[in-house]
């Protein structure tokens, strides 16, 4: 009996060993992978480079156009050196210069953190009308419209649009006459609608006049084709860059109607000679020899 409970004793110290020692290499095995983790966690972080910030100024709030900017509507955040927008204020004594004549105003609609550029504001001293917003060399211009010409009421403020004329053409004029519709201007920038210069038009307006930005040229353009016929806007997408060529239809090119040139009439030639007879001259027809 001794005998067998020595055995079992003998037997159960060496599992006991065994499990000790097994559990002893499990841990260190996991010991050794959880340091080579932290070594190449801390040997990553290491090789990461710090990214350089500036400061750029933003708005505080959400603004709209004719707005005053005040430095109460501002506030400085760091943005990454090579993320900050092309002519963003990173300078506040740039925004309020001690020497300004006057306030800035706000030229397009901003929402809060946005950050603050050039063309969003005006100069100080400037306002916030159409004379901000018009291109050297270019005028304002102002185009009647209504639900149908005026593209439903679809049209904002920035946007860029083509004119078509649409009138009746002299027949002393291109050979021929008859009613015609022509693509006289293309890619005219639009600077308002109605009385809205800014870019916070929201829903359809059915406006009776938009104002466009164009050189004198076409401006004059523009007001012979309005006093002598209809004028229909046609709205550019944002994304194309397409230029439209000289576009013309009339009634026959509508309706595939093809021009028949008139019957050329060959009227017959004759030739005569004069035959004297006594005291009378008699003319008597005879072939033509050339």
């Amino acid at each position: 009996m001794r005998a067998v409970f020595g055995l079992v004793l003998i037997v159960g110290v060496a599992l006991a060993g065994g499990a000790v020692y097994m559990a002893r290499d499990y841990i260190s095995q996991y010991q050794a992978q959880l340091a080579r983790e932290r070594q190449a966690t801390q040997d990553a972080l290491a090789n990461v480079k710090s990214v350089a910030t500036i400061g750029v100024i933003v708005s505080n709030r959400s603004m709209k156009y004719g707005e005053r900017l005040t430095q109460e509507d501002i506030r400085v955040v760091n943005w990454p050196e090579d993320a900050i927008p092309e002519g963003s204020f990173v300078d506040m004594a740039v925004l309020f210069p001690e020497d300004a004549k006057g306030d800035r105003f706000v030229l397009r609609a901003m929402e809060k953190d946005e950050a603050l550029m050039a063309v969003k504001v005006t100069e100080p001293g400037e306002s916030a009308g159409l004379t901000s917003q018009i291109e050297k060399g270019k005028r304002a211009f102002a185009i009647s419209v209504d639900v149908a010409s005026g593209v439903s009421g679809f049209l904002r403020p920035g946007d860029s649009i083509d004119v078509y004329w649409t009138g009746t053409v002299s027949r002393g004029l291109e050979g021929g006459g008859g009613e015609i519709t022509r693509l006289i201007q293309t890619n005219i920038e639009l600077i308002a609608v109605d009385q809205i210069a800014g870019s916070d038009l929201t829903g359809t307006t059915i406006a009776r006049t938009v104002t466009v930005a164009a050189t004198p040229e076409q401006i004059a353009a523009l007001a012979q084709a309005q006093n002598t016929g209809r004028l229909s806007l046609a709205l550019v997408g944002v994304q194309d860059d397409t230029v439209a060529s000289a576009i013309e239809v009339d009634q026959g090119k509508l309706l595939g109607i093809e021009k028949i040139a008139p019957e050329v009439v060959v009227e017959e030639r004759k030739c005569f000679t004069n035959i004297r007879r006594g005291a009378e001259i008699v003319q008597t027809q005879i072939p033509c020899t050339n």
